[in-house]
């Protein structure tokens, strides 16, 4: 299957399932989908984060019920990488947190044998990924970077290291970067957010560069609510994709510490009570968020969060009110909640796909040979996917 096909059929497949996807959880008292509701119903709270852990689990409970699941797993494959992992000295890896730099072996090792093009890193932070790439044989690597202090500690590392390497300080969305780009170049990115990715490409392909490598990451961000397919086949999709739904596209993570599991599940709880509470109070049936808040505040009370939630909603909140009745709302909407994730997570991944899919069609579309695989086990990264471009017939441009 070519990598159109592949797209337009898991593109029809998401369009003929957006009604258990494209809604937002938090927007319900009780599930929307009668003909789930039973099986949801019979899941503890155990069994919904088990199946939320694993996608291969989710396809198979969910199969007997939504019909299209069965093809899901078979249009999400992407090939995988083998690849030696190459060991580095220690004075490489120094300063890298455990599982990150296994990620930056395995990127680095799909990335196959350097060739003699010199290497742009793209949102290169302190350029560990680039004195990787040197150690690695590229001949030179040139590191942008949007934080001068990141820039400056990289080239001071690089200079004790005696690595090729220099670093340029740049906003990548705002200054001029496409002097950055050569034809005769491998330019990477691993992990860059958003437009910060989409900038890459456009500026790689406007310049004809030779080879690029990268990994997206964080599809929303610093981009419009509305998503703006870059492929042409993507522009006729019929999908309308916004920020909510490629946030859906990130939900697959490595299993947090338990500490930091229930501290969310807390956050989850207090935010639909006093939701509950808000509605109660101003007679409204519709959800309100209320804003990003330090997490120490869920280690204090209920209802010290809701008077702070009521201070930012200019609410105010009568001497009589039965914390605890709220409290057992927003336990009740919890459990509701967490069943239309576990439903719209089964499609996650296929949202990733769709979206890494149609920047290797617009890859494709401006004369790349693009190949998309994985470059390491989910449990290093969920964000494991690699596009890798080479420009055709450069012998013969």
């Amino acid at each position: 299957m070519s990598l159109a096909e592949q797209f337009t059929a898991l593109d029809n497949l998401l369009h003929r399932t957006r009604q258990y996807w494209q809604c937002t959880a938090f927007d319900f008292d009780q599930l929307p989908w009668p003909e789930l509701e039973q099986a949801l119903a019979a899941l503890s709270d155990q069994q919904v984060a088990e199946l939320d852990s694993e996608q291969h689990l989710l396809y198979q409970f969910f199969s007997p019920y939504i019909a299209d699941v069965n093809n899901l797993a078979a249009l999400c494959e992407l090939p995988q990488t083998i690849a030696t992992r190459i060991e580095y000295p220690f004075w490489i890896s120094n300063g890298i947190k455990g599982r990150k730099f296994t990620q930056l072996q395995d990127f680095v090792g799909a990335l196959g044998e350097e060739s003699n093009l010199p290497v742009l890193e793209w949102c290169a932070g302190k350029g560990h990924l680039g004195r990787m790439l040197v150690f690695n044989r590229a001949p030179s690597v040139h590191s942008i970077e949007l934080q001068q202090h990141l820039c400056e500690q990289g080239q001071q590392s690089a200079q004790q290291q005696g690595l090729a390497m220099r670093f340029s300080q740049a906003d990548v969305l705002k200054d001029d970067v496409a002097k950055y780009f050569q034809q005769t170049q491998h330019a990477v990115a691993l992990h860059a957010c958003g437009a910060l990715h989409q900038a890459f490409m456009s500026n790689a392909v406007s310049a004809q560069t030779e080879k690029i490598s990268l990994s997206p990451c964080c599809y929303h961000l610093f981009t419009d609510n509305d998503y703006q397919a870059m492929s042409a086949v993507a522009q006729h999709s019929k999908l309308k994709l916004t920020h909510r739904d490629l946030k859906l596209a990130l939900q697959e993570t490595v299993t947090a510490p338990s500490r930091v599991d229930k501290v969310r599940k807390t956050e989850v709880q207090w935010r639909l009570g006093f939701d509950a509470l808000r509605k109660t109070l101003t007679g409204e049936s519709h959800y309100v968020s209320v804003p990003s808040v330090n997490k120490a505040i869920f280690s204090d009370s209920f209802k010290a969060f809701c008077a702070w939630a009521a201070d930012k909603k200019a609410l105010e909140i009568p001497q009589d009110i039965d914390y605890d009745y709220f409290l057992t709302k927003g336990e009740m909407r919890k459990k509701v909640t967490e069943r239309i994730e576990l439903v719209r997570h089964v499609f996650r991944r296929a949202i990733e796909v769709w979206l890494v899919l149609d920047r290797a069609l617009y890859l494709q579309q401006q004369g790349y040979q693009v190949n998309v695989q994985t470059f390491c086990e989910k449990q290093l990264t969920p964000r494991n996917i690699l596009i890798q471009a080479t420009v055709k017939d450069r012998k013969e441009m």
